[in-house]
């Protein structure tokens, strides 16, 4: 933080000679990767443990007679209808309360949902199901605020400090949290244990990986601002703005997105179960090879040159979704549901990496408001699927209303390609 309190000290005319400074200093320091692993370490608790613990540990909860599958499905809506509120209060706070959004900074954000977030989880270990909906819920709201915040503070942060190849590290988070839940469920399922254990050790896990996150993530995200607090705009800053009606249309994909994904996300367990009888050790590893793909899928993300357009690298990890997602339907076997579940993996962090990457580009000046913006769309798309399948399954057999629900997903996630191929054809990128 030094470096800050010198740059805010200094003349206007010295800040970029200063920011040079700051950039060469932390290519050869350790702050950069301390940043990246508190980013890591947020989205874990965030979504990790906040928002997708509950698919491993949902076949527990069958089997204790704590919920029905039913019930399971609206807990799931629950929590997305949360991460739906959360996205738009973040969206239109600075128009609605605008010294409550300087308080609430992307830092403030942060901190706040990771400590959140270990106390839902901690509450949902105790027996009473009547206000599980309600803290399923407050976790996802805490999930959209703490993924906005970490992500905007870690991108900003990352690019003052001339590293801003090293952002995109920080998605590893939920997929490593999908992996960690994932195995230590079926070790759990092994051992015979009840859902609230698992509750009960992700919460600890959580406030654990909480401690480490408060002292990284703090201050402004930009160590090159202006006295006053308003930061240096870049060339990308003040670049124009994509057409209104790109916009819609990335915004409507990403909606898309959020469909194409969720059947899987939260039912995979239970439909292994379903179409693979007596294979249950298997079925509880299909979830954590779908995190480690997401976090294979984000490293090479990384590694993506940054001049391709990244509408066309969105219908290629789309497509290749779609396929994981219709896999386990022509393929019903263990070999079919591992490979459904790496292919669905693979490209499931990269997407919401590249679709915030698109969402700046697009609307540079109202970045952070244009990336809740989309995150809206994809909180209405999650929304849909599990009452979807819900519904599928009261009105046929397990089996086929699973099947039903994975068709309508992998068509979200076409539809969604499709309007990214229209947008890149339209409105191609400037060199």
């Amino acid at each position: 933080m030094k470096a800050a309190a010198g740059v805010k000290d200094a003349p206007e005319s010295a800040l970029p000679m200063q920011a040079a400074r700051h950039a060469a200093e932390a290519r050869g320091s350790h702050e950069p990767w301390r940043i990246v692993g508190a980013g890591i370490l947020a989205l874990v608790v965030a979504m990790g443990i906040g928002r997708f613990a509950f698919t491993p540990l949902l076949p527990m909860m069958l089997h204790d007679g704590s919920i029905t599958l039913a019930q399971g499905s609206w807990l799931a809506t629950a929590n997305y209808l949360g991460y739906l509120a959360g996205a738009i209060a973040i969206m239109l706070l600075p128009w609605l309360a605008p010294r409550w959004a300087e308080r609430f900074s992307p830092a403030a954000q942060a901190r706040i949902g990771v400590v959140a977030t270990a106390i839902f989880t901690a509450a949902t270990a105790l027996p009473l199901p009547g206000i599980w909906w309600v803290v399923r819920f407050a976790a996802g709201l805490t999930g959209a605020v703490t993924l906005l915040g970490v992500a905007s503070w870690c991108m900003v942060r990352l690019a003052s400090l001339g590293r801003t190849e090293l952002a995109g590290l920080i998605f590893i988070g939920p997929g490593l949290g999908i992996a960690l839940t994932g195995l230590l469920v079926s070790g759990m399922v092994a051992l015979g244990w009840h859902a609230s254990t698992g509750w009960w050790i992700f919460a600890a896990m959580a406030l654990v990986m909480s401690v480490f996150v408060w002292p990284v993530v703090a201050g402004h995200a930009d160590l090159h601002a202006r006295p006053g607090g308003a930061a240096v705009h870049s060339a990308a800053q003040t670049a124009a703005a994509a057409p209104a009606a790109a916009r819609a249309m990335h915004a409507l994909a990403y909606g898309f997105a959020g469909l194409g994904y969720i059947v899987t996300a939260t039912f995979l367990p239970v439909i292994a179960r379903t179409l693979l009888p007596g294979q249950s050790i298997w079925a509880d590893l299909f979830w954590p090879i779908a995190g480690l793909a997401a976090v294979v899928g984000t490293i090479l993300g990384t590694r993506t040159p940054p001049n391709l357009d990244r509408r066309w690298l969105l219908v290629f990890a789309y497509l290749l979704q779609a396929c994981g997602v219709a896999l386990g339907l022509f393929m019903p076997t263990i070999f079919g549901f591992a490979l459904s579940s790496a292919l669905v993996g693979l490209p499931f962090t990269a997407i919401t990496f590249y679709s915030l990457q698109e969402a700046r580009r697009q609307w540079p000046a109202s970045a952070d408001s244009f990336a809740s913006l989309i995150s809206v769309l994809y909180g209405i798309g999650q929304i849909a699927g599990p009452p979807m399948v819900a519904w599928l399954l009261a009105h046929s057999s397990s089996d086929k209303g699973f099947a039903r629900g994975l068709e309508l997903a992998a068509l979200a996630l076409v539809v969604g390609a499709a309007l990214h191929v229209i947008s890149a054809c339209v409105w191609p990128r400037k060199r």
